[in-house]
């Protein structure tokens, strides 16, 4: 097992993270599942361009509230890392910018670019959370390497015994931090955030009613079945060519999209622009009611 210091000069680096990195401590979720999707979609590239053998298959991201003992897990089946890249990607990079992050940040407590501009996406974890927990596997035939830290800037090292491709974050909850414990409170920022994310995310399982056969008694009552619940579209509309879509597609995402909305748009352009830059997108022209503000 290794230990050591993450490659920082200040020791106060956490308590401005806690504090300063988003005004909403939701934002963490948001953080670990972009990381989540991006480790996935790099292995999909590596597979797509023949720089590994290795099975992508159907991966999705899956989200664990351990309530009694006070804990989140995020699980991808993506691209992994090694104890050297655990070192590198963890310990180094994300600190690089710490000393201009002190110096640009100490006296703002608002400022929603601070992760993007340090990559410190995956610290956000500590803003809800008193120690953090990486296992991860690369997808390279190496040895799995679990990550501990605490909140300050030391950490520990060592070989895990995790056999499936992927990365695992285990947050242990802080106690002003526990309603990110209640399920109803993450499905809710997993629909805000992540609706449209391009990899499933899955987030336990529900209960599904099997529609009854044509030919089946009146009394008869329907089947349910226990289903993966997966919170989002990875494939929505506006990422699909309009030839290959419908009339009656156009105006089911719409009804995905606001269901409140009882009224069917007047009509819809499908955007998909190349030139000057990439757009691709549906703009939807909702109709006007008397009693609608304006």
């Amino acid at each position: 097992m290794a230990t050591g210091k993450i490659n920082v000069s200040v020791d106060n680096i956490f308590p401005l993270i806690k504090k300063f990195l988003y005004s909403d401590h939701e934002i963490f979720l948001r953080e670990l599942i972009s990381n989540a999707t991006d480790a996935t979609l790099k292995l999909k590239h590596l597979t797509n361009i023949g720089e590994t053998d290795v099975e992508y298959g159907n991966p999705v991201i899956d989200i664990k509230v351990d309530k009694e003992n006070k804990k989140i897990h995020v699980i991808d089946q993506g691209i992994g890392m090694t104890k050297e890249e655990v070192e590198k990607y963890i310990n180094e990079v994300a600190f690089s910018g710490a000393e201009e992050f002190l110096d640009k940040y100490k006296d703002s407590a608002k400022d929603s670019g601070i992760i993007g501009h340090f990559g410190l996406g995956f610290y956000s974890a500590f803003m809800v959370a008193h120690k953090v927990e990486i296992i991860t596997k690369s997808y390279k035939d190496e040895p799995a390497a679990h990550w501990t830290c605490s909140g300050t800037t030391e950490f520990t090292l060592e070989d895990a015994d995790k056999q499936d491709r992927g990365t695992e974050i285990i947050l242990h909850i802080n106690e002003d931090d526990e309603e990110f414990l209640e399920e109803n409170r993450i499905e809710e920022l997993l629909v805000k955030y992540n609706k449209f994310m391009p990899i499933p995310i899955r987030f336990g399982t529900k209960e599904e009613t099997l529609p009854l056969p044509d030919d089946a008694p009146e009394d008869a009552k329907p089947e349910t079945k226990t289903v993966d619940n997966i919170i989002n579209n990875p494939d929505p509309a506006w990422t699909k060519q309009p030839t290959d879509l419908e009339d009656k597609d156009y105006k089911d995402f719409y009804r995905e999209l606001y269901p409140m909305q009882f009224e069917e748009p007047l009509f819809h352009i499908h955007l998909n622009v190349d030139y000057p830059f990439n757009l691709t997108g549906i703009l939807y022209f909702p109709k006007m009611s008397q009693d609608m503000n304006m």
